[in-house]
């Protein structure tokens, strides 16, 4: 028979940084889950991610265990990865830190395909373009 679930809870925590502090915590401590037990399987999974904000969903199940799936890197942060920026801009629009190549934009929507809602490069690639375009970059 297959555990009855309890609850979805959705975190972005950086890759093998994951500690009980908040957010992580008290997300994890209000459906009584033990907070280590998923700090320590959560920094073991994504230990060669270190640093990089990871989307995290993590199934409660009613008997208080506990299962979780990790998920591509969001798109603004594989931006900036690419770019080699420490953040966005400050006032989107209005100032440019940066530009995106066609070529960039399309390594990332390979990267995060799985993720988005289309199967089309080019498709994946108008999204990761607008997501860019909001943080004050450039694209082609």
């Amino acid at each position: 028979m297959a555990k009855k679930i309890k609850t979805l809870i959705k975190l972005n925590i950086k890759g093998g940084e994951a500690n009980p502090a908040p957010p992580v915590g008290p997300a994890l401590g209000q459906h009584g889950l033990p907070i280590m037990e998923f700090v320590k399987a959560f920094n073991d999974k994504t230990g060669d991610q270190k640093g990089t904000v990871l989307p995290v969903v993590i199934t409660v199940f009613e008997d208080r265990t506990f299962s979780f799936i990790v998920k591509k890197p969001p798109v603004a942060e594989l931006i900036k990865k690419a770019l080699k920026l420490e953040k966005a801009s400050q006032k989107p629009g209005r100032e440019i830190v940066s530009k995106l190549s066609n070529a960039q934009a399309e390594e990332i929507a390979t990267i995060k395909m799985d993720d988005l809602n289309t199967k089309d490069v080019k498709q994946a690639a108008k999204i990761v373009k607008g997501a860019a375009r909001s943080m004050g970059i450039q694209t082609e």
